[in-house]
């Protein structure tokens, strides 16, 4: 069966949770649609954060950052959301999402969110 996008976030156990270190994630491919208009939205997600015992598992953030390709979501709503999402999930010690957005309207618009 070909996967299918979905809100359900995964995650598995920090082989080194005595070890403070960053992962990254760069998802250049994110798409939502204006909230105004209908249109589609395209953006680079960039995901910072220091495990504490969990970490996010790639298939599900992949599947997870799907789901928003056909919800209308303002820039500043959807990035503080993905940010939510993942903290709820993983508890890090730090994490920063950053959503670099394409221009629209002759505005580019960056929206970082971070925890704690």
């Amino acid at each position: 069966m070909p996967s299918q996008p979905t809100k359900q976030l995964e995650w598995f156990a920090n082989p080194r949770p005595g070890r403070a270190f960053e992962i990254r994630f760069e998802c250049p491919e994110f798409t939502c649609l204006c909230p105004k208009t209908g249109q589609p939205d395209f953006a680079t997600i960039r995901i910072r954060y220091t495990p504490a015992e969990r970490c996010v598992e790639l298939k599900s953030l992949k599947l997870y950052l799907w789901s928003y390709r056909d919800q209308g979501a303002f820039h500043e709503a959807v990035t503080n959301q993905i940010l939510d999402d993942l903290v709820a999930l993983v508890a890090p010690r730090k994490m920063v999402v950053e959503g670099d957005f394409l221009v629209r309207g002759g505005i580019h618009t960056v929206v970082e969110a971070s925890y704690p």
